[in-house]
């Protein structure tokens, strides 16, 4: 009898990085796989199901405007408990650092269902930056029998912690909803003009800025901060700036406020996954505040500048392909200055190695939850299987 699989996701991003595993777990004979969406954001979460083909068996849909974190734990914890009331799975499988996935882990631990953490290990080693995700992936790793590290850092990590579950380096499944946008754009010069006709505004002469920006910690004198660099920065008329604003009204509000009328830049709502991933092959720097676009852009040889002060993803920071700039007006404008006055530090980019991934992050989880022998992922080797064979029984 096939093993039954239940994915529990309710973000944009946490949909982006599942989709690629879901469509492994489907096309497996020995699964039984269930989806289950929470549906925050609706509207963008719908645009990644259907990019990738994938049917939720559950919805959720427990959004409300103004939630606060608790009222969202609380419904998303009652209602999860019928779901997993009503398919009775083997496992349940979670992704990342959100509130989703701390409350399913810990709806699923205490009907005692075996847990898989996908991206487990990131750590800052401060629980207030990021807020609340350092807290929640923590969490989700102490109720964890699997994890799936994507990284080897990530794995020493959870060493550290002497947790009780099993790690797994896997690479990043990021990369593989990566891997197959970029070849599905390459590959269809039809569909790749019908997305850059979605940004007529763009200036050949002049280097694209793309910046995205919506972490909590960030709101208020942060935002204030980040929105006063991109006004300066517009104003040079070096560069044209980019930037599709994210739905929430606490950076809504103060983006509108301060560059709603600037020069050179460009507000726009949020894009699906496809106009993003092409919006990101165009840009020539990228300023973001983002976890999974530090993963991602790198993968397409572009600068990646973060607007934080710490970052659970250190890797990157090491094969210097991001570099961390705060959220201080003058050190994001230093920033950015210096990669537009030189185009071999930004081409110096595009020649270092991503430390994230492979693009077979999702077969390796696959093959861990079914038993066979694979190769863990391993940072710098040509084929990324240095680290040997191990097998999940």
């Amino acid at each position: 009898m096939p093993s039954r699989i239940l994915s529990i996701f309710g973000t944009r991003p946490e949909a982006i990085k599942m989709a690629p595993l879901v469509k492994q777990l489907e096309a497996c004979s020995e699964i039984e796989s269930i989806v289950c969406v929470t549906g925050q954001h609706q509207q963008m979460l719908d645009q990644v199901l259907d990019l990738f083909a994938i049917e939720p068996h559950h919805n959720l849909a427990l959004m409300t405007g103004n939630q606060t974190l608790n009222g969202l734990a609380s419904r998303l914890i009652a209602a999860l408990e019928d779901v997993l009331a009503a398919v009775a799975p083997d496992r349940v499988l979670v992704h990342g650092d959100t509130t989703t996935a701390s409350a399913a882990a810990l709806a699923a631990f205490h009907r005692r269902i075996p847990v898989g953490h996908v991206e487990a290990g990131l750590r800052t080693g401060n629980l207030m930056q990021p807020w609340p995700e350092e807290m929640n992936r923590r969490v989700v790793d102490v109720m964890s029998d699997l994890m799936f590290a994507p990284t080897a850092s990530s794995k020493a990590n959870l060493a550290r912690e002497a947790l009780h579950g099993k790690v797994i380096v896997t690479g990043n499944t990021v990369i593989d909803a990566l891997n197959l946008t970029t070849e599905r754009i390459d590959g269809d010069a039809t569909l790749r003009a019908e997305l850059d006709a979605r940004f007529p505004f763009l200036d050949g002469a002049l280097p694209v800025l793309l910046v995205t920006g919506h972490r909590r910690e960030s709101f208020g004198a942060g935002f204030a901060n980040i929105c006063a660099a991109l006004a300066d920065l517009a104003k040079t008329n070096a560069v044209q700036i980019v930037y599709p604003v994210h739905l929430n009204p606490n950076v809504r509000g103060p983006v509108q406020e301060s560059l709603g009328d600037a020069r050179n830049v460009h507000l726009i709502e949020p894009l699906d996954y496809l106009g993003f991933v092409r919006l990101m092959q165009r840009a020539s720097i990228i300023l973001t505040d983002s976890g999974g676009v530090q993963e991602e852009a790198p993968a397409l040889g572009k600068p990646v500048l973060v607007m934080r002060d710490v970052t659970e993803r250190p890797e990157a920071v090491e094969a210097g392909t991001v570099r961390l700039v705060g959220t201080e007006r003058e050190s994001i404008v230093r920033a950015v200055t210096a990669l537009l006055d030189s185009a071999r530090e930004r081409e110096a980019f595009a020649r270092r190695i991503n430390p994230y991934g492979d693009g077979h992050a999702s077969q390796r989880i696959v093959a861990a939850l079914t038993g066979r022998p694979f190769d863990e992922f391993a940072h710098g080797d040509a084929d990324g299987t240095a680290n040997g064979q191990v097998a999940i029984r």
